[in-house]
């Protein structure tokens, strides 16, 4: 199997998480936060040196960490946490449906919101131009799930830190995949997920909030603190943490993020590496229409001419190798590049990936192609 989805979730782990998985399965399946005993403080001890963790990965000295159940969720909290009626959002064509539909949701709560459809190095500028009074936050990808495309989220932070506004990035994709350092970014909340860059199981994201920052509760519950208060707590982390959190996910996240932190800059060169040849392959089949640029970072999306994403999928399926069709829940990115009916073949990497992969890959697509012709004819 030839595994090309890791925009989705990664699939290969580390070792280290798969026994870090195995231990809290065996010895820490104690809910941390609820109880006194010792196997609830351990697992405890643990959640809380994964919050340390990726504060050290994000360089967020100066920020709170919150854990949700994905990134969709920390989106949510921070969308729905922030907003009010009356207020004013500017976001962009490159987001993903976790950001797009809050904000689609909240137009009928009375919340304004601006959609900018220009390319990535034009937004500072589009974002400027936007901003009226009553506009409270900017919200971004750091990078497109589609494309792959990096945006300038460095310029655009400063822009909301001159005109006192919350800027939003939405880290799916660019997690564990580029450096980020939120204290030289100043950026007010940063979302991640934990199964794609950051080699976790599933069931673990997490919103990073700067120091500060007031969030209405999303979910009602317990919390381990408070408890004969019926209003729900508001302080962070705990008071935005409702119910059991995923224990078992949040050390596997532990484990993800220290592999990470030890060997991110062989995981970034061999990546880059890996991109660069996969775009130069794909870009070179005269038969392809690529929607990915030469700076595109692990993800590729393009077309067969002439055959439908899906069918191409299915057929490379067939053949072992796992990529991903359609829309990817991100609806306007394709609306812009003029594959809103279409959608497009995904391709997405991460640095277990090889070049004979890839290779194999263009082979593939190569052969996919000559039954096609083949069948015209």
């Amino acid at each position: 199997m030839i595994y090309l989805d890791n925009a989705a979730t990664s699939f290969f782990k580390p070792v280290q998480v798969k026994k870090a998985v195995m231990n809290a399965m065996e010895n820490l399946t104690a809910n941390p936060g609820r109880s006194g005993h010792f196997l609830s403080q351990k697992t405890a001890e643990i959640v809380f040196d994964t919050r340390e963790k990726i504060k050290q990965l994000f360089n967020a000295e100066n920020y709170e960490v919150i854990f949700t159940k994905n990134c969709t969720e920390a989106l949510n909290l921070a969308i729905f946490g922030s907003l009010n009626e009356g207020d004013h959002v500017i976001t962009t064509s490159f987001e993903h449906n976790s950001v797009l539909r809050p904000l689609e949701h909240l137009k009928s709560k009375g919340v304004e919101v601006s959609t900018l459809f220009c390319n990535a190095e034009n937004l500072p500028a589009e974002i400027e131009k936007t901003i009226c009074k009553n506009t409270k936050m900017i919200i971004t990808t750091a990078c497109s799930n589609v494309t792959g495309e990096t945006l300038p989220i460095l310029e655009i932070s400063k822009i909301a830190k001159a005109h006192n506004l919350l800027y939003l990035i939405d880290g799916a994709q660019a997690s564990g995949h580029m450096h980020i350092d939120l204290s030289n970014l100043g950026a007010d909340m940063f979302a991640f997920a934990g199964h794609k860059g950051l080699f976790s199981t599933t069931g673990v994201g997490g919103l990073i909030v700067k120091c500060g920052i007031k969030l209405k509760p999303i979910i009602f519950g317990g919390t381990g603190t408070e408890g004969t208060n019926l209003i729900q707590p508001t302080q962070i982390p705990e008071g935005l943490e409702a119910g059991t959190i995923p224990s078992i996910p949040i050390i596997s996240l532990n484990a993800g993020v220290d592999y990470v932190l030890k060997n991110f800059e062989n995981i970034l060169k061999k990546e880059q590496d890996l991109s660069s040849y996969t775009f130069k392959r794909l870009s070179g089949l005269n038969f392809i229409k690529m929607y990915s640029k030469p700076n595109s970072k692990n993800v590729f999306s393009f077309n067969i001419l002439d055959l439908d994403c899906m069918r191409v999928a299915d057929l490379l399926n067939e053949k072992g190798i796992c990529v991903r069709a359609g829309i990817h829940c991100a609806p306007l990115i394709h609306k812009k590049l003029g594959a809103e009916i279409s959608g497009a073949v995904r391709v997405s990497i991460d640095c277990f990936n090889t070049f004979d992969e890839i290779d194999k890959l263009v082979n593939a697509l190569i052969e996919i192609n000559s039954l096609k012709m083949q069948s015209t004819q």
